[in-house]
C-alpha cells in the first residue's frame, strides 16, 4: 500500500499555488480574483502544515493559522469595498475599475 508522504503534499501545494497563480494573473471579475487569493493562500497553508508535520515541530501550523485569520480578514474587508463598488457602478470588472474617471 502506498503511503502518502511530504512529496504528495509538496506537490499538492505546488499544483494549487499555480492553480491560483494563474486565476489571478487571468481573472477579470473582482471577486474570482478573491477566490485566486484564498486559492492560493491555502496553498501556502498545505505547505506549512506538512512540512509542520514532517518535521514533528508546530511553527508551521501556528503559521497556517495565523494565514487563514489574514485570508478571512482580506475577504471580509475585499467583500465590503465590493459591495460598495458594485452599488455605485453596477458590476465588478477590473477594467471598468482601472480606468480613471475626473
Amino acid at each position: 500500500m502506498m503511503q502518502i508522504g511530504l512529496t504528495h503534499y509538496l506537490v499538492l501545494a505546488t499544483i494549487l499555488f499555480s492553480i491560483g497563480l494563474i486565476g489571478v494573473m487571468k481573472r477579470k471579475n473582482l471577486l474570482m480574483l478573491f477566490f485566486s487569493t484564498e486559492i492560493l493562500l491555502n496553498a501556502v497553508n498545505v505547505g506549512f502544515a506538512a512540512i509542520s508535520h514532517y518535521y514533528n515541530d508546530l511553527t508551521g501550523q501556528m503559521f497556517a493559522f495565523f494565514i487563514i485569520a489574514i485570508a478571512a480578514s482580506e475577504v471580509a474587508v475585499g467583500l465590503g469595498l465590493l459591495i460598495i463598488w458594485h452599488k455605485r457602478s453596477g458590476n465588478i470588472n477590473l477594467d471598468t475599475m482601472s480606468s480613471m474617471r475626473g
